[in-house]
């Protein structure tokens, strides 16, 4: 029997709070899993949708659509103003800049936009100070989604503006197409960003002026907020300053993106110099190589580094300085290497001739047509137990789950586990139908799942779907929660 209730939702207390009637229908869900299935009408999908971008934490969606005197968002189903433009400036060709930026926590939206010939950033619905531009890719969060930092110009200067308070005018803050000038530390306490007045730059920090270099960009706290580090260039050398400390020169011009250590202690970054790559770690150059190298990346508890080397046409990990198998190939981006959540192991995707199978520590796996096509379809339990991917036979994707097989579908574009490492859920498609899939039970049908889905630390699994051209807001709860 379905129970038909009427819910009121508040949308993320404190930032996206619409509070809005709202109907739901509660059934027994999905046979198998103990859990009982809620569904929430959140309002129709637009037409003419231009962009679309999900929360974070997979509870929000959000699209830019075009209207009849104009363009707006439309954020759960509720539209909001009608704007000239919205994206703000970019003096590059940016085809696949995001117009919108949720906060990291999922609570908060933000976004450029152009009203009456001036531009300003909309942030929980409210329009800020207006400027000649806000810069496209500039708007940032802090990690703990309280502030928002962006590039604007007026009067001719360029400036930083936090929390709707401009900084100091410079020629150019650093913008490119392609580099983020803005970055806070994780703490939210600190802020960097690249600024020049015409002839070299400099980082700016808390508000202090760096030493000028030629060029600098990548700025990055450690996770603690105390260090920074960043890229430069002066006459032609490249190298990474440390703490305000100039490091080893290189020919470049690839040097950066440096990393830290979760714990603050490392460092470690790709570099490019007598025509041979390689990576420094805690200032020390690891063995060149012909081809281009993996950005470095290190284990969760900071004791290990590892990234993805070649030579001779093959490809290798380099784990904590020891070069593995070679491969033919070895996955790049979502088939890269994945640490597990305490460090001990790492999986990544490898190719022997038209063949991929996932290496577990050392140990090649079952081999198929592919493997690992997006970001987060090669995962480990919270425990690191236990490992997950999507691989593909023909024309058919499944899940293997401990070295098992699951059910075949049309696509697979994610997974999860739970906070226990027992449950594994992941979106599915079957024809023209998606759903998701829960402890190898498939949920009910939509048109579309626009997130997620995503585990609550209390069990409930919840994701966003469409249906018949109407949002919902769908939820999995455990039968004990009621």
């Amino acid at each position: 029997m379905r129970l038909h209730v009427l819910m009121w939702a508040l949308l993320a207390a404190g930032g996206l709070g619409l509070c809005c009637a709202k109907q739901a229908t509660i059934t027994p869900g999905v046979p198998g899993t103990g859990l009982r299935l809620l569904e929430q009408q959140l309002g129709p999908v637009p037409k003419n949708v231009m962009e679309t971008i999900t929360s974070p934490d997979g509870c929000h969606v959000a699209f830019v659509t075009r209207v009849e005197n104009g363009i707006c968002v439309v954020l759960d189903g509720q539209a909001g103003p009608q704007y000239e433009s919205i994206g703000g400036y970019s003096p590059y060709f940016d085809p696949i800049a995001r117009r919108l930026i949720f906060s990291p926590d999922g609570k908060r939206l933000a976004y450029a936009a152009k009203k009456d010939g001036k531009e300003f950033v909309v942030i929980d619905g409210q329009a800020g100070p207006q400027y000649e531009c806000v810069f496209r890719r500039s708007l940032v969060f802090s990690p703990d989604g309280k502030h928002l930092a962006y590039a604007a110009k007026k009067d001719g200067k360029e400036f930083v503006v936090i929390d709707g308070q401009a900084g100091p005018g410079y020629g150019s803050i650093g913008y490119t197409a392609y580099q983020h000038p803005i970055a806070f530390s994780p703490d939210g306490k600190h802020l960097a960003y690249q600024a020049s007045n015409g002839g070299g730059a400099f980082m700016v920090v808390d508000g202090q002026v760096g030493l000028e270099y030629d060029g600098v960009r990548d700025p990055v706290f450690s996770f603690d907020g105390k260090r920074l580090a960043y890229a430069a260039w002066r006459g032609g050398q490249w190298f990474v300053v440390v703490d305000g400390q100039a490091g080893p020169e290189f020919d470049g011009p690839d040097v950066g993106h440096p990393v830290f250590s979760p714990d603050g202690k490392r460092l470690a970054y790709r570099a490019w110099h007598g025509n041979k790559w390689f990576v420094m770690v805690d200032g020390q150059a690891g063995p060149g190589y012909d081809i281009e190298l993996s950005h470095p990346i290190f284990s969760p508890d900071g004791k290990r580094v590892g990234y993805v080397a070649g030579k001779g046409g093959k490809r290798f990990e380099v784990l904590d300085g020891q070069e593995g198998t070679e491969y033919d190939g070895i996955g790049i981006g979502a088939g890269s290497l994945v640490f597990s959540p305490e460090g001990k192991r790492v999986a990544y995707g490898a190719r022997k001739g038209d063949k991929w199978f996932v290496v577990l520590d050392g140990e090649a796996g079952l081999e198929y047509d592919q493997i690992v096509k997006f970001m987060g379809t090669l995962v480990f339990s919270p425990d690191g137990t236990r490992l997950a991917y999507a691989a593909r036979k023909g024309d058919k994707w499944f899940v293997v789950l401990d070295g098992q097989e699951g059910t075949a579908y049309d696509g697979i574009p994610n997974l999860v586990f739970g906070a226990d490492g027992k449950r594994v859920a992941y979106r599915a498609q079957k024809a023209s139908k998606f759903f998701v899939v829960i402890d190898s039970q498939p949920g009910p049908e939509y048109d579309g799942v626009l997130s997620g889905p995503v585990f609550r630390p209390d069990g409930t699994l919840e994701y966003l779907a469409v249906r018949a051209g109407t949002l919902f807001r769908v939820k999995h709860v455990p039968a004990e929660k009621g």
